[in-house]
This record gives structure tokens, sequence and C-alpha cells, in this order.
């Protein structure tokens, strides 16, 4: 039987809500809101995190990759430089002009700009980021400008160290190498008529990054 509307079952139908039940109904809504909020600001901070990580260490695989390409094509060729002095095929260390200096073959000219098969590259930090220079001749007069390249930010120390021989070569914890006796400069003796060193056997890069801590690579140089 339908109900008459001036019932009191009809008049409690047609009541409509509480302002209590409203203000109820908004506090949920507002708590569950906010909770999907922040789960999803979360989510957000987190796809944003993982690219950041991936950003980095793409550009530090990037950096290494250039930089093992360098020594492995090291050329035990050494160079004039501007002032006509003969460098080293290989330099570096706090003693050097640069961290890392070297000789490289590789190079393919261009029909536009027929050159040496051999390049010069240098790698220094300025400020936190690690550069490289290039130059496109071997034996440079002073007007020769290198192109530099950033090759990766947030680098906060550069060392070097450099294996004179394999026969000096010494063995640390387990399957590491010990380079602490290792040369910290590989440069031309200062003096009159003294000879070019001869190429290091290995040398070992360390780097200390920003987020990511220390790393260390060991590189043997290709013998002639």
């Amino acid at each position: 039987m339908p109900r008459h509307p001036d019932s009191p079952a009809g008049r409690r139908a047609r009541r409509g809500f509480t302002l209590v039940e409203v203000l109820i109904a908004l506090a949920v809504t507002a708590f569950v809101a906010a909770a999907a909020y922040a789960g999803l600001s979360a989510v957000i901070d987190g796809v944003d995190a993982t690219r950041a990580v991936a950003r980095r260490t793409e550009d530090l695989n990037r950096a290494l990759m250039i930089l093992s390409r360098d020594l492995r094509q090291f050329a035990p060729r050494p160079v004039r430089d501007e002032f006509g002095e003969m460098e080293p095929a290989l330099s570096g260390g706090p003693l050097a002009p640069f961290p890392l200096t070297l000789t490289r073959t590789g190079w393919h000219p261009s029909a536009e700009q027929p050159r040496s098969h051999l390049e010069r590259v240098s790698y220094y930090l300025d400020g936190d980021a690690l550069w490289r220079l290039s130059w496109p001749v071997l034996d440079r007069a002073s007007s020769v400008e290198p192109q530099r390249v950033r090759l990766l930010d947030g680098v906060e120390r550069l060392e070097l160290r450099f294996l004179p021989r394999l026969d000096t070569l010494t063995a640390g914890r387990g399957s590491d190498i010990d380079s602490r006796d290792w040369e910290r400069s590989w440069i031309r003796e200062v003096g009159v008529d003294t000879p070019l060193p001869p190429p290091p056997a290995a040398l070992e890069v360390y780097l200390e990054l920003a987020s990511l801590g220390e790393l260390r690579r060991l590189y043997a140089l290709p013998r002639p």
C-alpha cells in the first residue's frame, strides 16, 4: 500500500539529511581524498626519483664509456705543446697540467678536414663537473683551441694513480689490487734534457660522486 504524504512514514521519507550527517559525509570524503592525494604524491615522487637516478646512471655510464674508449685506444706518441716542449704520450696527476692527458688513436677524419687519425685529449674538473678537452692537432701552436665537452656533473673529486710496471703489481684483499704505492703523478722530471717517461702499465681512476659515493676503475694500457 503506498504511503500517505502526511503519514509519519511519508514525513520521514522526505525529511532528507541532517546537518550532522552532511558534516560526517564531508569529513569522510575529505579524509579519503587526502589519503588518495598522499598516495598519489608518493607514487609521483617515487617515479621522479627513479627517473633522476636513471638519468644520473646513464650520464655516468656515458662518461665512463668515453674514458674507457680513450684509454683502450691509447697511442704511445709524444707531442709538442704550444711552447715547443715535448710532452709524454700520457701524463697526469696533481703535478701535471691536467689530471689526465693522453694521445689516442681511432679518430676518423672527414674529407673536408683531412688530419691525423691520432688525437690528444685531456680530462679535468671545473667546479663539480668533469670535462674532456680534445685538440684537432697533436703538435699544436698557441692559437689552437681545444674542443670542450662537459661529461658529468656532480663530481666532487678526481684522482689518478699510475702503475709503472706490471712486475710491481701487488694484490690486496681477496681479488682486489693494491694501488696504494702507485705513482700519484706521471710527468717528465724537471731538468735539462731529461728523457720522457714511458707510458705506465696501468692506471686507476678514482671518482667521488655526489649522491653515488666512490667509484674506482682500473685500466691496463695497450702495450706496443
